[in-house]
């Protein structure tokens, strides 16, 4: 399984899941021409996007379907109104070809918003950003994933310290925000397990977040929490270039 992060953050995200030959998207708030860039290092098209997962709602997550030709999108009934709709329910699997999908609920302030569990016969890719907090029905299906495409949003203290509105600052930090990199790093200590090989950290803020703090603070969690890293990278997505996971 080869996963792309192609675009990542509030300016615009998307990202690629390559699993033989087949070929997933995950949201699309990006233009065309970065899109096509990504399959194109894949040695693919925009025509071999077979199937396409949506979150949620935001434009940072769905600006860019307009430019797509129609395929099917698969999310729930809240998020997403279009004839190529397929309707999914939180905890319900189904699957595209071989690999086996469960969307599991996220913790957002829109409708029913979704994170995604991704299996082949033998690995596991866990999808989630976009949530304030994770739902405990939502834990017990992340354990052991060979790989994280994980939210860490923001360094509270850079959050406050931004020139945000107050209310702003209020719902990011809520329930139904963004997780910071504490939060991140202390949910990932308790999933991570034997079989996993590689988190990648999404969704950072540019102005309240950077890759330096955002990964000092994930190793530091893990030293305090005397969970190792020795065998799994840690990368940072980012909002300007691709980043690959994967294998």
């Amino acid at each position: 399984m080869k996963i792309l992060v192609v675009r990542s953050g509030s300016k615009g995200n998307a990202t690629l899941i390559s699993d033989v030959g087949r070929l997933l998207l995950i949201d699309m708030g990006i233009c065309q021409r970065d899109l096509k860039e990504a399959c194109k290092s894949l040695n693919k098209n925009l025509i071999d996007i077979e199937a396409m997962l949506l979150t949620h709602e935001h434009s940072d997550h769905t600006a860019g379907i307009r430019y797509l030709d129609p395929l099917p999108i698969y999310c729930t009934k809240e998020t997403y109104n279009a004839p190529n709709v397929v309707e999914i329910l939180p905890y319900e699997k189904f699957k595209i070809g071989h690999l086996e999908i469960t969307p599991v609920s996220t913790s957002h302030d829109v409708k029913n918003p979704l994170g995604f569990v991704i299996k082949n016969k033998l690995e596991k890719l866990v999808y989630l950003t976009d949530s304030g907090k994770i739902p405990a029905k939502t834990l017990a299906k992340l354990k052991n994933a060979d790989y994280y495409v994980f939210e860490s949003n923001h360094d509270e203290e850079m959050l406050w310290n931004t020139n945000r509105p107050y209310l702003l600052k209020r719902r990011i930090l809520s329930d139904k925000g963004h997780m910071s990199n504490t939060q991140s790093a202390t949910y990932l200590t308790k999933l991570v397990g034997p079989k996993t090989k590689e988190i990648i950290l999404a969704h950072l803020s540019e102005e309240a977040n950077s890759p330096e703090v955002c990964l000092k603070t994930h190793k530091k969690i893990f030293k305090d929490a005397k969970v190792s890293l020795k065998n799994i990278k840690l990368v940072c997505a980012n909002q300007h270039y691709m980043v690959v996971g994967g294998k």
